[in-house]
């Protein structure tokens, strides 16, 4: 079973798409992305990361071509086992992070409802842009 075999949820889409959504804890995400990469032969610069960040505002999107983890743990894991940093990212802002709140609980809490429309939208324009870097991949890999 697959989702054994790469300890991750796992969706393919038209034999073309992989969404894999790791089930091992994040400091360890990086092991589930090697061993899908490596099964299925995913080049570096195929490799799409989606992940929360507590370092940008709420609601806020940002994509990167490739860089460093920005001190999060997750992405560190995933540049350690593939051994580089060029792999696409598509951060998700989650903060900031309440003073007496620790992170990692933080980032495991459901949003309070006053949050809840702006993570939506959020969401929903991330949905937008990796749709909208799809396309435009497969028209540079098609051109």
């Amino acid at each position: 079973e697959l989702r054994k075999k790469f300890e991750s949820e796992i969706v393919i889409i038209k034999n073309t798409i992989i969404l894999a959504k790791p089930q091992t804890f994040m400091n360890n995400s990086g092991e589930a992305v090697l061993k899908i990469a490596r099964f299925y032969k995913i080049k570096l610069d195929r490799i799409w990361i989606v992940y929360d960040d507590i370092d940008l505002q709420l609601g806020t999107l940002r994509i990167r071509k490739k860089g460093s983890s920005g001190g999060h743990n997750g992405v560190q894991s995933i540049i350690d086992k593939l051994g580089s940093r060029e792999f696409q990212r598509f951060r998700l802002g989650v903060g900031p992070v309440p003073s007496e709140i620790d992170p990692a609980d933080f980032v495991l809490s459901n949003f309070l409802k006053e949050e809840q429309k702006t993570a939506d939208e959020m969401i929903s324009s991330a949905a937008l842009a990796i749709t909208s870097a799809l396309v435009e991949d497969t028209d540079d890999a098609e051109g």
